[in-house]
């Protein structure tokens, strides 16, 4: 079979976005569309087939030499198959995506988890690379997590393996990780440690929407040495790194990459921080060798793994091997 091309689509709640590759999975093209996921599955899937056909158009290719698609989903998928279990971000409940395909699209399509996928890209060509056990954390709105075991993507017996987002990290009161790291929930104890600081500090934050604040926003405030902002942070990144002593105790991966808005907005230092914290959780020589890094691929790293995960598990592709 000749060289073909390959594409990748990062399904996220506010936006899409699509890529094309060539056989060596270099990108050609590239294009973000808004999600809109009011108009159901049938107008958000209508927006993908206006990403794609906007990058195969930039890198002028006959669609009939695409080779396979791959789509990352924020949500739970149907092992092996093209229908997503649920997406609340999206609002989907048992949605099959391959129905809603064009009839003249008649490449194969790999549906997997968002963050798998981010995960799966920076194995295959970001900061893992070359790396056969891999942990992928992505902090932004939520924590999201991704699990490369000998050198494939594993999903776990019923495609929930990697959620470390939901590991609970306060048994008491049940409280999980994201719900001290994630940024949406940074915001919600951001209100609750407000009302008691001090008034200078309170005025600062005076007038800002809680709601709408930005990881860049975050950090900002946190350069500035901010007391709410710094207490948030500090509380992210030992959470964070107390999950991370016990993952590396449980899985010892031999790299991990984390990721995500509020990783990148805050830089290595946060990064750095996490993973001091996480040595002191880890048994003696448990962290010995492992690699704590950051992402490398940025906004890409979701069509860059879809697309790569698509070529590795097209049955054309198989087809060709054998």
């Amino acid at each position: 079979m000749s060289a073909g091309y390959w594409l990748g689509v990062d399904l996220g709640g506010t936006k899409i976005l699509s890529g094309l590759f060539d056989d060596d999975l270099k990108l050609l093209a590239r294009s973000k569309q808004p999600t809109s996921a009011e108009g159901g599955p049938t107008g958000v899937f209508g927006r993908i087939v206006q990403g794609v056909d906007a990058v195969v158009r930039e890198a002028n290719i006959d669609p009939g030499q695409i080779r396979g698609m791959g789509i990352g989903i924020p949500g739970q998928i149907d092992l092996g198959t093209t229908r997503v279990k649920f997406a609340p971000n999206l609002d989907w409940r048992d949605v099959d995506l391959k129905p809603l395909m064009p009839a003249a699209w008649r490449w194969p399509l790999v549906v997997e988890n968002d963050v798998r996928m981010g995960t799966y890209g920076e194995f295959a060509h970001g900061a893992a690379q070359g790396a056969k056990n891999v942990l992928g954390v992505f902090v932004g709105t939520g924590v999201g997590g991704g699990l490369i075991l000998n050198g494939e993507l594993y999903s776990g017996f019923n495609g929930n393996a990697g959620e470390i987002g939901h590991l609970v990290v306060h048994w008491r009161q049940g409280t999980d990780l994201e719900a001290i790291a994630g940024r949406k929930h940074m915001m919600k104890r951001a209100k609750d440690i407000l009302d008691d600081a001090p008034k200078r500090v309170r005025k600062e934050w005076k007038g800002i929407d809680l709601g709408t604040v930005r990881s860049s926003q975050l950090a900002e405030y946190y350069q500035k040495d901010d007391p709410i902002a710094v207490q948030l942070v500090d509380d992210a990144a030992r959470a964070l790194g107390a999950a991370l002593g016990g993952v590396v105790n449980f899985l010892s991966p031999e790299v991990i990459v984390i990721g995500g808005g509020v990783t990148g907005a805050l830089g290595d230092s946060f990064i750095e921080r996490i993973w001091e914290i996480a040595q002191r959780y880890t048994l003696p020589g448990a962290a010995n060798g492992v690699k704590c890094v950051s992402a490398s691929l940025g906004d890409d790293s979701g069509i860059i793994g879809c697309a790569a995960y698509a070529k590795s598990h097209s049955p054309l592709r198989a087809a060709e091997v054998a």
